[in-house]
């Protein structure tokens, strides 16, 4: 995060060729993400309103985003914290997005998904940041913090 602080807002804004186009759509999308799986994994946690084709403009700013994205990494942490691994056996159910499809898949799966998703579009962030010049964050398990 620190990252997204120091640049500027025109800067995050740049469309950069990726799928979102801009580093701030991209994690406006991927925090738009993380808000709907966690309101369909953790029911304390609210659902999103914004649909899937406004996701990359539901956080317009950094400090639209860094705000909620403080508050999301807090509730997935608790959330992971929490989980009881007998429950990995389980399945979890969910209307599609904001369509009226009723969806149910292996809950480990569905997991798996939801960290995929993140490692894919932090990917894309990761490169477009190299390519603005900038320090992008070491992702190394060996360098990052011991305790998360």
């Amino acid at each position: 995060m620190d990252i997204v602080d120091v640049m500027d807002q025109a800067d995050l804004g740049q469309d950069r060729g990726a799928f979102f186009g801009s580093i701030q759509s991209t994690l406006s999308h991927l925090l738009w993400g993380d808000l709907l799986w966690m309101s369909r994994l953790d029911t304390g946690s609210p659902a999103t309103k914004v649909s899937p084709l406004q996701s990359a403009q539901a956080f317009v700013t950094k400090e639209d985003w860094r705000a909620e994205r403080l508050l999301c990494d807090g509730r997935i942490a608790t959330w992971a914290k929490g989980l009881d691994p007998e429950a990995l056996k389980g399945d979890l159910t969910w209307i599609y997005s904001f369509d009226t499809v009723k969806v149910t898949k292996p809950l480990g799966y569905v997991i798996t998904h939801f960290f995929n998703h993140q490692t894919h579009h932090r990917g894309q962030v990761h490169a477009m940041l190299t390519a603005a010049g900038q320090a992008a964050p070491v992702s190394d398990l060996s360098y990052l913090p011991e305790e998360l």
